[in-house]
């Protein structure tokens, strides 16, 4: 069996329980464990309320080893209060414990409802269990996929292996997140593991650069989670010779890492909460990357062109409204719009374009809206996905 897990990489181990969190009796709880200790960098949430999770992982990063990630689902362990960090350092104390580490060099991570104490003794009960059940097997990593799961319907993950000074090098990725989903973090949780030599100060530079490209880009319903969290492991046995600088080997392993995590998006994407297809918005012609970037944004979060894209509508309006709705400059006699590679509106005028091949371009799983704003030469993207009455479904019902 290929192993398409967080455990693909040498030096990993994983499992993932069912410890009585979520009433359905689903799997909500997993470790992911480097016997060996591993370099270890984080991106967390920018929201200004964190659950108790983030405000210990924050702590515990910077040691100089990380040893384990424990990590529940089914209660964000949010807006909690005292209790709630004490929890959170307990699971961190019981997961030192049943590894015989050190428990600053674990880190932790919570998704679920905000706002509940965690059920801590059944939770260190699963730690426990857990522990037992470590394991380097594809079906571990898959164990580990499924526990961390709220709201997805299916595990999410990606593995890359390239070659580093004729060394085989492995890059893991699983990702969970369906709702509550923005830029401006790491958006979910996300636990990536690699066997790369590479010191952490660097670990850390290409982690936030394959985030900010790729689940930084992603919107579903423009609203961060308390929790977002975004790990990575190097625990080095690859033996490649060791990155130490910005050379062309830590190049090459940040494009992988990129191209792994703009797949854990993508999948994300499709598997957001309702959502039928994907689509990106490229903006072009702007005059700062910023202003790209704020219009491609606009465009994937504005409800209204949402719902065209779940009803296969090519109602280039409400992407010409968006656009203009975003505060940023343009030329609107340059102002141009296509839907895959049909140019539905140029220089600021509409086209006459067979809506039939329209609407099946934005029929399939994926499709490419681009802008052009006709000021400058700068351009940025977003990921986005359709509006549906599921989504309402979801959300509405979702406490209970």
């Amino acid at each position: 069996m290929k192993n398409n897990t967080i455990t693909a990489p040498k030096g990993f181990l994983a499992a993932g329980v069912a410890c009585g969190i979520k009433k359905s009796g689903k799997a909500d709880l997993g470790l992911l464990v480097c016997p060996t200790g591993a370099k270890a960098a984080a991106v967390f949430t920018t929201n200004k309320i964190v659950s108790a999770a983030v405000e210990i992982s924050r702590k515990h990063i910077k040691s100089r080893s990380i040893s384990a990630v424990v990590v529940n689902s089914g209660n964000a362990n949010a807006c909690t209060g005292q209790t709630g960090i004490k929890n959170a350092i307990r699971m961190c104390n019981e997961t030192a414990k049943q590894i015989e580490i050190d428990p600053h060099n674990v880190l932790v991570a919570s998704t679920g409802i905000i706002g509940e104490q965690l059920p801590i003794n059944r939770i260190t009960e699963g730690i426990s269990k857990a522990a037992v059940k470590l394991s380097a097997s594809a079906s571990a990593g898959l164990d580990f996929a499924k526990a961390i799961m709220t709201t997805d319907t299916k595990p999410k993950q990606a593995v890359r292996q390239l070659e580093i000074s004729g060394t085989k090098v492995a890059i893991a990725g699983v990702v969970k997140g369906a709702g509550m989903i923005a830029p401006n973090m790491a958006t979910t949780l996300c636990f990536i593991t690699t066997d790369a030599a590479i010191n952490k100060p660097l670990l850390a530079r290409a982690l936030k650069t394959a985030i900010g490209n790729s689940l930084n880009k992603l919107t579903v319903d423009g609203h961060q989670s308390t929790n977002d969290t975004a790990i990575i492991l190097a625990c080095g046995l690859a033996g490649n010779r060791p990155i130490t600088s910005q050379c062309p080997r830590y190049k090459k392993f940040t494009r992988a890492l990129l191209d792994l995590c703009d797949d854990l998006t993508r999948q994300m994407a499709l598997n957001a909460e309702g959502a039928t297809r994907m689509f990106k918005v490229i903006a072009k012609g702007a005059a700062t990357q910023a202003d790209a970037a704020r219009v491609s944004r606009a465009v994937a979060d504005y409800p209204l062109f949402k719902c065209a894209v779940h009803g296969c509508d090519p109602n280039w309006g409400r992407i010409i409204c968006a656009v203009g709705s975003a505060g940023v400059k343009l030329n609107p006699s340059k102002l141009s719009c296509k839907l895959g590679n049909i140019t539905v509106f140029k220089n600021g005028k509409p086209t006459k374009f067979d809506r039939k091949k329209a609407s099946k371009i934005m029929s399939g799983s994926k499709h490419t809206i681009t802008v052009e704003l006709g000021v400058g030469g700068c351009s940025d993207f977003c990921y986005g996905c359709d509006l549906s009455t599921k989504y309402v479904k979801i959300n509405a019902e979702y406490h209970t």
